[in-house]
């Protein structure tokens, strides 16, 4: 059902399915300023509760997976989204009749045979996707009021030419720039010596100590449990009895014994799905390990179901283990970090000198003479060239003015590179140009996201909302 409505959706309701997936970011936020409440009731608007029923049914109308506790806040987001809109069109008296209703479920080709609306194509799709004429037609309803309720906040925008000018100059205005790879300078740096590998790893060897769970996987397959590659009625009745004999306390031996099984593979990861030696499990999905490190050692066999995959779980051991100093990865680990650290030391004092004007222009070339370095000088096109650099030096490169020295690196540290912005050519764009229609709607989306920034402070002060943490907590340890 979830897909085919989405589907038809894409051609109906494309722009307010994305209008309504940025809603819960433009009207609302978590914050922590939010407080408790009476217990069944997990939010209060004003003076409106919400049960957590209503939360729970809110969430299986809109899960598309099955959903996990830490989830659950992204969906009370989306909740409170939701009932803010919905007194938001009750304030404005935003009304959807039945004749315009009509008028927008007939003109969707989903619903047309040989160009005209067809009622047995429109039943036949109810019919498909188990729901109700009546249902449909709220969902539908619901949909077209919060697009009224858009157009009403951001209806009749317009952007100057001006405007369209900064946009269009904001992506092809051209920039020429010199550059000094500074890991060319940092090499000298990077020398480290054992003691100092030492020293690290007494400081940090919580980083390297690490929670590893032990045990025994096997996948119940139907070849494995009824001899046929399909999942008949056979294999569900066999995977129910596995069941029954797990919750009746039964060990995994006498499974394999009873049904004939192989033997359990074995298995010891920590949290992130990985062996002693940082390689990851091939046998233990993601979404399992999760699953793993909550088994109580009191009934350390389980029976998990993932990705239409079915699996027993032994847990045998729980261990908090020391990497050794000579260990590979732990090698490699220290030798990272102490690069990235000392890296991030000389990137530092670079930033520092430039934002206190200590390092000028004449210092730039003085550096690239002393250090024996080649100044690379590059011209781009536009904001989209990313024909030498990558397109975040590039963004980071046109975000600063002209004659401008800058640091330009990625988060990783492993580019750095000290630019001077040599050159910015401003451009603008006609009106009669054939492009001059994309940079308008450009620069009015950008004004109506202002204007959705300023509806969002209104709200916020014009609604009082409370959150009551203690009924959170329940329905988030019912999805758990």
């Amino acid at each position: 059902m979830i897909s085919s409505i989405r589907k038809f959706s894409e051609t109906i309701y494309a722009k307010i399915i994305l209008i309504i997936v940025i809603i819960p970011f433009i009207f609302w936020g978590m914050g922590s300023s939010f407080t408790g409440g009476k217990k069944g009731v997990v939010l209060t608007i004003d003076k409106e509760k919400y049960s957590i029923q209503e939360f729970s049914q809110f969430i299986n109308n809109n899960a598309t997976k099955n959903v996990q506790s830490n989830e659950i806040e992204t969906f009370l987001t989306s909740f409170i989204s939701e009932k803010l809109i919905e007194k938001e069109i009750k304030y404005f008296n935003i009304e959807l009749s039945d004749k315009s209703l009509k008028k927008l479920i007939k003109h969707q080709k989903d619903f047309k045979r040989d160009g005209k609306f067809s009622r047995t194509e429109y039943e036949k799709f109810l019919l498909k996707n188990n729901i109700s004429a009546v249902n449909f037609e709220s969902i539908i309803s619901k949909k077209e009021k919060k697009k009224q309720l858009l157009d009403l906040i951001s209806g009749g925008v317009s952007p100057p030419k001006s405007l369209v000018n900064v946009s269009y100059d904001r992506i092809n205005q051209k920039r020429s720039i010199e550059l000094i790879n500074l890991n060319n300078i940092f090499l000298k740096d990077l020398n480290f010596t054992k003691d100092e590998f030492k020293i690290f790893y007494e400081n940090n060897k919580d980083k390297y100590s690490e929670i590893y769970k032990s045990g025994e996987i096997l996948e119940l397959s139907p070849t494995k449990l009824v001899n046929t590659d399909d999942f008949n009625d056979l294999f569900f009745k066999k995977i129910d009895e596995i069941d029954d004999l797990i919750v009746g306390g039964e060990n995994l031996d006498y499974i394999i014994k009873n049904f004939n099984l192989e033997q359990p593979s074995k298995f010891k990861v920590n949290n992130k799905g990985k062996d002693f030696n940082n390689i990851k499990n091939k046998d233990i999905m993601e979404n399992m390990i999760s699953k793993i490190f909550n088994i109580n050692i009191e009934e350390p066999v389980i029976l998990v179901e993932e990705e239409n995959k079915y699996f027993i779980i032994k847990l045998l051991n729980t261990e908090n283990t020391l990497k050794d100093f000579s260990n590979d990865f732990v090698q490699k680990d220290i030798l990272n970090e102490l690069i990235k650290s000392t890296k991030r030391r000389l990137i530092t004092e670079y930033i520092s000198k430039i934002n206190n004007n200590d390092f000028t222009k004449s210092d730039f070339n003085e550096l690239s003479m002393t250090e024996k370095v080649t100044i690379q000088k590059i011209n781009f096109q536009n904001s989209n060239d990313y024909s030498v650099l990558k397109m975040g030096a590039v963004n980071q490169i046109y975000s600063f003015p002209e004659q401008k020295i800058i640091i330009v690196n990625d988060l990783s540290l492993t580019e750095n590179f000290l630019v001077y912005i040599d050159k910015v050519d401003n451009v603008t764009i006609s009106e009669n140009s054939d492009e001059y229609e994309k940079y308008l709607n450009l620069s009015r989306v950008r004004m109506v996201s202002d204007l959705f920034n300023t509806y969002d402070i209104h709200l916020k002060q014009k609604y009082k909302i409370d959150i009551n943490y203690q009924a959170l907590n329940e329905v988030k340890n019912y999805f758990n």
